[in-house]
């Protein structure tokens, strides 16, 4: 079944239902039977709500694909204004000026239903009458209790309670299967069959279309077919070079999931090719616009531009209205059962390919009362969501079958230079690996006879820590740390390890980072016996808000984290190169990982496959795989993982010494005052004195 013939089984089933629901929207806008403020509310959502199904309609008919370029231009912008930064202030979206105008209690909810309202943009696009119906349902439901009077607040959190609860088996399971069944792609049908060169395709997806798209797809045009299928093959060459170096069969697996942003997909057509010569079809889903089933502010899937980052900071942690055991007990069944029904096709996935973008500005969230937080039981729940529904999808899709890829590529918006710094990624991209492989394993050499590594900063960094490094047992057959080149992280750059975690003490500081979309300023944290101790930040005036940021963005809600993984990033033309374009705060951890020393905190790179024997290419079994967290596996897996895994570099800039300490005392100097001095390394200075 096709995708387009799957999702008009479904839209027969609630047509006669969806044309009450816009019947009675239509009336909403001249009725004056909801009290001051709420009425403009209604009326306002009631328009939205009106303005998706008019554009359903263009699709449905085909008129949407005879407009000019201009009319879905005007379209687009009339679908995401609302929330854009200039007009946010005044939007119903806001939960502080929701909050102003509506009440605190209120308006925190009606703000979370006015962005679930939001959420079905795409539905229109995908002409998705099932999900528009269900959208246009709870408003209306919502509206009536409001027709009566101003109802219990409990009366309207138990609405929107029961509509995350009931229409879970429909959000989270078709998001599960939408995950596993390349005829279910709305996106790959785009991909593959629209025409490129005409920019009128990009507003066929239903996401925000900024400069930032249009000028990606217009810059990729000007590239020769030659360029586009080298950006592609290092993209899919990395994929399943991962599965080789793992020892993991591919052979076995029929899908991919590709994850890209909107402006890529000449590259991306070219890579489903190339995938499909390896046997892999691929799954491009989108990604997830319901409380039901997105992830805090973070986007896993394919999408457009971000029209307001704080918007979607604001409502991150919009289930905290309504989250509870039962919830999660319900969203488990429903996780178990989906992929119970479709065990087969899942055991085919063979993981993600994603295309990562960098560039836009660097940005920092304004901390609001009135959006929802959560309080300590509930963080403790979703601890356990995560925990056991990790669980659950390695079941069905074994951690130890799958792999994945990652790279990244610049938009418009990181400078005027553009063209120059694309071109300046697509050769740090596809650097030479082999010379990289030689110069990594003299690293190696010299690191596999430590006990532990110190690595300091140089003033003001604070840096000062001793990571404790795993003893090799037979040094002629083991190995501590991974030589990695190019595959499953690019571009190539870097030696890593799990370190051990007692003993493995100190600060880790570093002025400005980026991590996940959000920027850290003067970040510290402290580790003891490997364990997260303390930390802070200088983004807040306040501690309190500076601690709760962290805590909830790298933590994850956890009280502590382990050093997952230790690095030594080895990729001085990526660095130089952020220098040289005034870029060093917009590149993305993928690339700034392999600009210097890296600490993740949380789970090891080797998490759910740490009994896979991996080897280095001199034959070398890589050893360090695990840690006393992740062993605690063997006796309780809730304790072992965390479902997270966060990078923080320190630039060379900002380093004074990285040394290697032996078990008779003696210190090998891999790096002093951000230069590397270990004989047979030097090599790596060359991008600097360049």
């Amino acid at each position: 079944m096709t995708q387009s013939m799957w999702k008009n089984v479904y839209n027969e089933e609630y047509m006669e239902r969806h044309e009450l629901t816009i019947g009675r929207l239509r009336s909403i806008a001249l009725e004056d039977t909801v009290e001051v403020p709420f009425r403009d509310y209604f009326q306002c959502t009631a328009v939205l709500l009106l303005e998706l199904e008019n554009v359903r309609r263009k699709v449905a008919d085909g008129s949407w694909d005879q407009m000019s370029l201009e009319q879905m231009k005007e379209h687009n912008d009339a679908l995401y204004s609302e929330i854009l930064p200039g007009c946010y202030d005044k939007s119903y979206g806001n939960p502080s000026y929701a909050a102003a105008c509506l009440g605190e209690e209120y308006g925190q909810a009606l703000s979370l239903v006015y962005a679930e309202m939001r959420g079905g943009i795409p539905y229109a696009f995908e002409n998705r009458v099932d999900y528009l119906t269900i959208l246009n349902e709870l408003f209306l439901e919502i509206y009536n209790q409001f027709e009566e009077g101003v109802p219990e607040f409990k009366n309207l959190k138990d609405t929107i309670y029961w509509y995350a609860s009931d229409y879970c088996d429909v959000f989270l399971a078709e998001r599960i299967e939408d995950q596993l069944y390349p005829e279910r792609s709305f996106a790959a049908e785009q991909v593959m069959n629209a025409d490129l060169e005409d920019d009128r395709y990009l507003y066929r997806f239903g996401e925000y279309v900024s400069e930032n798209e249009l000028g990606t797809a217009r810059h990729l045009r000007s590239l020769s077919e030659e360029t586009i299928q080298k950006m592609a093959d290092v993209y899919t060459e990395g994929y399943r070079i991962g599965f080789i170096n793992t020892g993991k069969d591919l052979s076995k697996k029929s899908v991919v999931n590709i994850r890209y942003c909107l402006g890529f997909e000449r590259v991306v057509r070219q890579a489903v090719k190339n995938f499909e010569k390896m046997g892999l079809k691929p799954v491009i889903y989108r990604a997830a616009s319901s409380v039901i089933t997105k992830k805090e502010q973070f986007r896993v899937g394919y999408y457009g531009a971000v029209p307001n980052k704080q918007y979607d900071y604001d409502h991150r942690s919009d289930q905290a209205l309504f989250l509870d055991k039962r919830y999660i007990e319900r969203k488990l069944d429903v996780l178990k059962n989906v992929y119970e029904k479709n065990k087969q096709q899942a055991a085919l996935f063979a993981g993600p390919a994603v295309m990562e973008i960098f560039g836009e500005k660097p940005f920092s969230p304004e901390v609001k009362k009135e959006a929802y937080s959560y309080n300590e039981a509930q963080r403790s729940l979703l601890r356990l969501y995560d925990g056991k529904s990790a669980q659950i999808t390695d079941q069905y899709i074994k951690g130890e079958e799958r792999s994945f890829t990652i790279i990244a590529y610049p938009v418009p918006e990181i400078g005027r230079q553009y063209p120059e710094i694309f071109d300046e990624v697509i050769k740090i991209n596809t650097l030479d690996a082999s010379l990289y492989e030689k110069v990594q394993q003299t690293l190696i050499d010299a690191l596999d006879q430590g006990e532990y590594v110190h690595v300091k900063g140089k003033i003001p960094n604070q840096t000062d820590i001793r990571i404790r490094l795993y003893p090799l047992q037979n040094p002629e057959r083991e190995t501590i740390f991974e030589n990695c080149v190019a595959d499953v992280n690019i571009p190539v750059g870097e030696v890593f390890t799990s370190p051990v975690l007692e003993g493995t003490d100190g600060i880790l500081h570093v002025s400005r980072v980026y991590l996940n979309e959000l920027q850290y300023r003067d970040l510290k944290i402290t580790f003891k016996d490997g364990m997260i101790s303390d930390y802070t930040c200088s983004n807040f005036d306040n501690e309190e808000d500076n601690r709760k940021y962290i805590y909830d963005n790298v933590l994850y809600n956890h009280d502590s984290l382990p050093m997952g993984e230790f690095a030594v990033g080895t990729n001085t033309t990526a660095y130089v190169a952020g220098k040289k374009y005034q870029i060093e705060d917009k590149l993305p951890i993928l690339i700034a990982e392999k600009s210097g020393p890296h600490f993740a905190v949380g789970d090891t790179c080797y998490s759910r496959s740490e009994d896979i024997k991996v080897y280095n290419p001199n034959g070398k079994e890589i050893v360090a795989r695990d840690n006393a967290v992740s062993l605690l596996r063997k006796t309780d897996v809730e304790k072992a993982y965390f479902q997270c895994h966060t990078d923080i570099t320190i630039p060379y800039e900002e380093l004074e010494e990285i040394s290697v300490v032996t078990k008779a005392g003696k210190q090998i100097i891999l790096l002093k005052d951000g230069r590397f001095v270990l004989p047979g390394t030097e090599i790596l200075n060359d991008p600097f004195d360049a």
